[in-house]
């Protein structure tokens, strides 16, 4: 489900925000790291815990990191590194494995030109999105299956054509694929978790804003269904989940 093992693929680095669709609860206790003043509330250093065959151990994620403390000053680099290390460097021999088989049938030079999700498209195949059984299958917070945004929503999701569907479903769940038994089967971090539509109160200057592990499409009030149109495709061809500029 995590875009990691396609970011993998490609070669390219990871960011802290990746766990989020791995683990959201140690990625809240990153970002509340990050946005909040530590000194005096943590007593870390630059290590973690590594579990090989139920084998404990502190590994450091850095060079003497045993004995740096993280502070304020370096905390970027410690949720970089530690987040790092969950997703890559604890599982780095599965990792290692499955890479060298995947490149021995795809040469790695020949999906150099894709991006993350761009590659899950062309590797699942773009599915056919009933958006119907999305519709009969949506929870809503803030608003309301008739409110205004929600009712422009549909019928513009009517109008889209089957790539921007997929890119649609991709952006909001963290992958393009369909369960089999329809989207009443939907899947988040913890177990099943229908699609669901929040209403965002913040600027209508803003793109819509998705959280994968729970399925999650955050929609400010737009003024308009063309307003909604623009900021909502912007986001979903640019992939800006998690983020809200436009």
């Amino acid at each position: 489900r995590p875009q990691c093992r396609y970011k993998h693929l490609l070669g390219e680095p990871l960011s802290y925000e990746d766990i989020e669709a791995v683990d959201p609860d140690y990625f809240k206790n990153l970002k509340w790291m990050l946005c909040n003043d530590i000194e005096g509330v943590f007593d870390l250093t630059f290590t973690a815990e590594a579990d090989y065959f139920d084998k404990k151990s502190v590994v450091e994620l850095k060079p003497g990191g045993a004995e740096i403390a993280v502070t304020n000053e370096n905390k970027q680099e410690y949720v970089n590194l530690v987040a790092k290390h969950r997703m890559t460097s604890a599982i780095e021999p599965q990792i290692k494995a499955f890479l060298e088989g995947f490149w021995e049938l795809i040469g790695k030079d020949l999906l150099e030109i894709f991006t993350e999700k761009e590659l899950e498209l062309i590797i699942s195949g773009t599915p056919t999105i009933d958006v119907a059984d999305l519709k009969a299958n949506t929870e809503y917070n803030g608003y309301y299956p008739s409110s205004k945004v929600v009712l422009w929503f549909w019928e513009i999701l009517g109008d889209l054509g089957r790539e921007d569907l997929a890119r649609l479903v991709q952006f909001i769940t963290g992958t393009s694929k369909v369960p089999l038994e329809g989207f009443k089967a939907l899947q988040g971090v913890n177990g099943p978790q229908k699609f669901q539509i929040h209403k965002s109160f913040g600027s209508t200057s803003l793109l819509p804003t998705s959280h994968t592990c729970f399925n999650q499409l955050d929609l400010p009030e737009y003024e308009s269904k063309e307003q909604l149109k623009d900021r909502l495709l912007i986001a979903v061809r640019e992939g800006a989940a998690g983020f809200g500029l436009a």
